[in-house]
């Protein structure tokens, strides 16, 4: 398990799932929680760290969107990904095939946190 302060239960809501060629994990990451993103953090699932902010500086309002890359070398399909908000809370979304992800939503609704992948 990777080291976090905290994290929220998730629920992630699979509405379609877009057929990307192997080792490709580049998607459009699409905030839609209320709140600003401040620190985006991806990570192998089957790794221990972090690593760095993948933001930055810059910062993901509510309703923009942002490209995330990856390097062509990249082999691994199975990644986590962890947010912290503007108030410095974190969230966690485990096991996400990013190969088979082009798109990536999140959501803040009811006090829980969703995502919806295509």
């Amino acid at each position: 398990m990777k080291r976090v302060a905290w994290a929220l239960p998730l629920a992630i809501v699979l509405a379609a799932t877009a057929a990307v060629s192997a080792g490709d994990q580049d998607f459009t990451l699409i905030n839609k929680t209320g709140l600003t993103v401040d620190e985006l953090y991806l990570s192998p699932s089957n790794d221990n760290e972090w690593g760095e902010d993948v933001l930055g500086v810059d910062t993901l309002a509510d309703g923009a969107k942002a490209d995330i890359e990856f390097s062509r070398k990249e082999s691994e399909c199975m990644w986590d990904m962890k947010i912290v908000d503007e108030d410095g809370d974190a969230v966690i979304w485990e096991d996400i095939n990013l190969c088979r992800a082009s798109e990536i939503t999140l959501f803040y609704k009811g006090g829980r946190p969703t995502a919806q992948i295509k």
